[in-house]
C-alpha cells in the first residue's frame, strides 16, 4: 500500500515553479576585480529592471492592494499642511531666525580678523565684538530651542492626523477586497509602512525644513560675504542636482519593491503559523522553511538595489562636501593676491562652507528617509485607491423581506462558486443552509448579508438592493456573525454595546448589555469576572476563552438589533451541548426576526422552518426537515451520516 503520509506533501506541488531569484543575481567572488565590477553592473541593471516591473504592476495589481502615485502622496501632505499654516509658518520663521543668528557670528569674526590685520583692533572694539558674539550665540540657542519645539509640535500633530486618516481609510475598505488581498500585505502596510510614514512626518519632515532653511540662509550669507568665494558652492549645487535627480528617478521603485517583499515575507510567515497543524500533519515544514528563505532571498535583492543606489549617491555627496572647502582656500589665495577679497572674507567664507556641510549632509540623509517614508505613504494611500463595491442611494427598505435572485459569484474570474441561486426569506422565518464543505454555503451567506456584491443578480431587503444601502443602514437591517470574532481593547461593556453606543442613552446601556448576555447564556461567567462589565479585555488584559469570545460576539449582535441575522457557524467554538442550549435561548429571544443559519451541526437544520441544501453552488433541495427526509435525497443522506 502506498504510504499516504510520505507522499501527501507532493499532492499540491508540481515542482515546476521557477526560482524567483535568478542565477544571474548570484555573486561570484572568484572573479578578478575588473570582472567583478562588470558583474556588479549587470546585477544592478537586472535589479533595477525587476524593481521597475514590480513598481509598474503594483499600481494596478490583478489581486491585492494597489500602490498610489507620488501625486497622491503630495496631495495628502498638502491637505495636511493646509490646515496647519500657522504652525508651519512658525517652524519656518523660528528656523530662519536661528539660522540667521548663527550666520552672524562668522561675519563678525571675519570683521575682527580684518581689523586685526589692519592694526585697528582696539581693546574696546574687540570686547564689543566678543560680547556681540556671546549675545548672538545665546539668542541663537533660544531661537533653536523654539524652532525645534515648533517642529516637534508640527510633526506630532501631522502624525496624529495621518494615523487617523489611515485608520479611517482602512475601515472603509470593501470587506471583500480586504479578504481577497494578502493578509501579510495589509499587515505590512498598517505596521511597517505606518512606521515609515510616522518617521518621515514626525522626524524627517521637520529636520528637512530645518536643514533646508539653514542651508539656504548659509548660501545667502556666503554670497553677501563674497560672490567670488561662493562660486564653488554653485558648482557643488549643480553636481548635487544631477546626482539627486538620478537617485530620485530610481529610489521610489526600489523602496516600493522592498515594501512588497516585506509583505510577502509576512504573508508566508502568517500562513505558516496559522496553518502550523496542517504543516505538521502533511510534513511540510521543509517546504515552508524553503518558501521563507526564498522570500528573504528576494527581499535581500531588493535591499541590495536600494543600498547600491544610496552608495552611488553618497559618493557624489562626499565629493561635493569636500570640494568647496578646498576651492574656497584656492580661490581665496588668488582673490587675496589680486585684491578682490580680504583675509576676513576668506575666514568668514571658510567658516560658512564648513558650517554648510552639516545641514547639507543632514538634508541629504533626511531626504533619503523621506523617500522611504514617501514609499510607505504611497503604499498606505494605495488602500484608498481601492474602488468601493457599493454606491449608496436614497431609497430605504419598505419592509423586512430578504430576497436573492440569480445569484452568481466568483472569487477568481471564470470560476463561479454559486450558479444562479434564488432564495427568499420571510419575516420571522428560520432558514437553515446545509451542505458539504466548499459547496458555497458561506458565500451565499455573505451575499445575503451584503458583504460581497454578486457577479450577477441582486439581493434585496424591503425592495432595495443591499449594495445600494449605506453600511450604517444595512447593518440595522441585516447582520452577519461568523465563527471568526474579535475582542477589542476596552471593557466588556464597550465590546458589546459598540454596535449601538450612539443610539443608547447612558441609563439604557447596562440593562441592554445584561439582557444580551443573559440571552446568549454568558451572564453567569460574566458575574464572576473581577470587575464585571468593567473588566478590561484585549491584548495584555483579561483573556476570554474562544467560546466566551464567541458569546460576546453574539451578545454584540443582540444589542445591534437587526431584523435579519445571518449566522455562519456562529456557535462552532462552543461545545455541542452548550451550543444546543444557547441556540434554544437565542431562538426565544430572536422570535420575530428572520434567521439564516449556516451550519454543519444538523440539529440546527432540524429546528428550522425550511432547509436549503447547497451542493456545488446550487440549491439542490429546499423544504422542511420532514419533507426532505421523506424525499430521501441529499439532505437525508447528510442527516444519516451526521447521526451515525
Amino acid at each position: 500500500m502506498t504510504d499516504l503520509l510520505a507522499t501527501s506533501a507532493d499532492t499540491w506541488h508540481d515542482g515546476t515553479a521557477p526560482a524567483r531569484v535568478p542565477a544571474a543575481l548570484e555573486v561570484d567572488r572568484s572573479l578578478p576585480p575588473r570582472a567583478r565590477l562588470h558583474s556588479w553592473r549587470l546585477r544592478h541593471r537586472l535589479r533595477a529592471a525587476r524593481a521597475e516591473a514590480f513598481y509598474t504592476s503594483s499600481r494596478r495589481p490583478e489581486r491585492g492592494l494597489p500602490v498610489a502615485g507620488n501625486a497622491a502622496a503630495a496631495r495628502f501632505v498638502r491637505r495636511l499642511m493646509s490646515t496647519r499654516r500657522g504652525r508651519l509658518a512658525g517652524v519656518l520663521v523660528f528656523n530662519a531666525a536661528a539660522a540667521v543668528a548663527g550666520l552672524v557670528v562668522p561675519r563678525m569674526l571675519g570683521d575682527l580678523v580684518d581689523l586685526v590685520s589692519a592694526g585697528q583692533a582696539e581693546t574696546s572694539v574687540v570686547d564689543a565684538i566678543i560680547l556681540g558674539v556671546v549675545g548672538v550665540v545665546v539668542a541663537q540657542s533660544v531661537l533653536t530651542f523654539a524652532a525645534r519645539r515648533a517642529s516637534a509640535v508640527l510633526g506630532y500633530d501631522l502624525l496624529a492626523s495621518a494615523r487617523e486618516e489611515v485608520v479611517d481609510t482602512v475601515l472603509h475598505l470593501p470587506l471583500g477586497k480586504v479578504e481577497s488581498a494578502s493578509s501579510g500585505d495589509l499587515l505590512t502596510r498598517i505596521t511597517s509602512d505606518v512606521s515609515k510614514m510616522s518617521e518621515a512626518i514626525r522626524w524627517a519632515f521637520p529636520q528637512f525644513v530645518i536643514s533646508l532653511v539653514t542651508a539656504a540662509a548659509t548660501i545667502v550669507a556666503l554670497m553677501l560675504n563674497s560672490w567670488f568665494l561662493a562660486l564653488p558652492v554653485f558648482v557643488t549645487m549643480t553636481v548635487l542636482f544631477f546626482a539627486t535627480r538620478h537617485y530620485l528617478s530610481h529610489a521610489m521603485q526600489g523602496y516600493i519593491t522592498e515594501g512588497g517583499t516585506y509583505s510577502r515575507i509576512n504573508s508566508t510567515m502568517t500562513e505558516t503559523v496559522d496553518g502550523a497543524r496542517t504543516v505538521e500533519a502533511l510534513g511540510l515544514s521543509g517546504r515552508r522553511i524553503d518558501a521563507v528563505e526564498e522570500d528573504i532571498a528576494e527581499s535581500n535583492q531588493a535591499e541590495r538595489y536600494t543600498m547600491s543606489l544610496r552608495n552611488l549617491f553618497f559618493i557624489w555627496l562626499d565629493i561635493s562636501f569636500q570640494f568647496p572647502l578646498i576651492a574656497v582656500v584656492v580661490l581665496g589665495s588668488v582673490g587675496y593676491a589680486q585684491g578682490w577679497v580680504t583675509i576676513g572674507q576668506i575666514t568668514a567664507a571658510t567658516i560658512y562652507v564648513q558650517s554648510l556641510v552639516e545641514p547639507m549632509d543632514r538634508l541629504i540623509q533626511v531626504f533619503d528617509r523621506m523617500q522611504v517614508g514617501l514609499a510607505g505613504t504611497t503604499r498606505l494611500l494605495g488602500i484608498a485607491d481601492v474602488a468601493d463595491d457599493r454606491t449608496p442611494g436614497e431609497a430605504r427598505p419598505a419592509g423586512t423581506d430578504l430576497e436573492g435572485h440569480d445569484l452568481r459569484f466568483a472569487y477568481r474570474e471564470g470560476h463561479d462558486v454559486l450558479h444562479g441561486v434564488d432564495v427568499d426569506l420571510s419575516p420571522g422565518e428560520r432558514l437553515a443552509v446545509v451542505g458539504p464543505s466548499g459547496s458555497g454555503k458561506s458565500t451565499l451567506g455573505r451575499l445575503l448579508a451584503g458583504i460581497n456584491r454578486p457577479r450577477t443578480g441582486t439581493v434585496d431587503v424591503g425592495g432595495v438592493d443591499v449594495m445600494e444601502l449605506p453600511l450604517e443602514v444595512l447593518r440595522t437591517e441585516v447582520a452577519l456573525v461568523t465563527q471568526e470574532h474579535h475582542v477589542f481593547v476596552g471593557t466588556l461593556r464597550d465590546n458589546i454595546v459598540l454596535a449601538r453606543d450612539a443610539q443608547l442613552a447612558p441609563e439604557e446601556v447596562d440593562p441592554a448589555v445584561v439582557a444580551a448576555l443573559r440571552a446568549v447564556d454568558a451572564w453567569e461567567w460574566v458575574e464572576r469576572l473581577p470587575s464585571g462589565l468593567d473588566t478590561m479585555l484585549g491584548h495584555g488584559r483579561y483573556r476570554l476563552t474562544p467560546s466566551q469570545a464567541q458569546q460576546v460576539a453574539l451578545a454584540r449582535l443582540v444589542v445591534a438589533d437587526p431584523h435579519t441575522l445571518v449566522l455562519d457557524e456562529a456557535t462552532s467554538l462552543i461545545d455541542p451541548r452548550t451550543a444546543r442550549h444557547l441556540e434554544g435561548s437565542m431562538a426565544r429571544l430572536l422570535d420575530g426576526r428572520a434567521v439564516v443559519a449556516i451550519a454543519h451541526r444538523l440539529h440546527t437544520a432540524h429546528d428550522a422552518d425550511r432547509i436549503a441544501v447547497v451542493i456545488d453552488g446550487r440549491i439542490a433541495e429546499l423544504g422542511s426537515h420532514h419533507e426532505l427526509m421523506d424525499r430521501d435525497g441529499e439532505y437525508a443522506r447528510l442527516w444519516r451520516t451526521w447521526r451515525s
